[in-house]
């Protein structure tokens, strides 16, 4: 018999996993999920769908745009930077056009300082080039 906890970390897994979809891609999730298909993985990705996915980001009062945002503005100031790539591809996803990530980037390097700013920008930008060679539409 599954415990309290397990059943609510499952229901949010199911309410967690098309938002994430959604958000970075099926094929973002897929690899995520085979590359941490290891017993020991599975259990971070378990409770990132759920809790992250399923229990934050289905929240009312933000919207997925909005999100997208702040998510962009804490990795860049953390220097996060390989989840900052991951969230700039959601943000675009979600409709944050090319002009409101770089004036997020610009308040991170006032706020935060010019090298977290710095990294920022490069990751960003990378992602976004990659995205338009590969055909995704993005907002000036």
């Amino acid at each position: 018999m599954a415990s309290k906890r397990e059943e609510l970390q499952k229901g949010l897994y199911e309410v967690g996993m098309p938002i994430r979809r959604a958000v970075l891609s099926d094929a973002y999730v897929d690899n995520a999920l085979k590359n941490g298909g290891t017993e020991f993985a599975k259990a971070m990705q378990e409770f990132t769908t759920a809790f992250c996915w399923g229990a934050v980001w289905d929240r009312p009062g933000l919207d997925r745009k909005q999100r997208s945002i702040v998510n962009i503005a804490m990795l860049a100031a953390t220097s996060k930077i390989h989840e900052l790539a991951i969230h700039v591809r959601g943000a675009v996803n979600n409709g944050v056009s090319a002009t409101e990530i770089r004036e997020i980037l610009v308040q991170v390097c006032i706020y935060m300082g010019v090298p977290a700013g710095m990294e920022a920008f490069k990751a960003s930008e990378q992602v976004l080039v990659k995205m338009a060679e590969e055909g995704a539409t993005i907002k000036p």
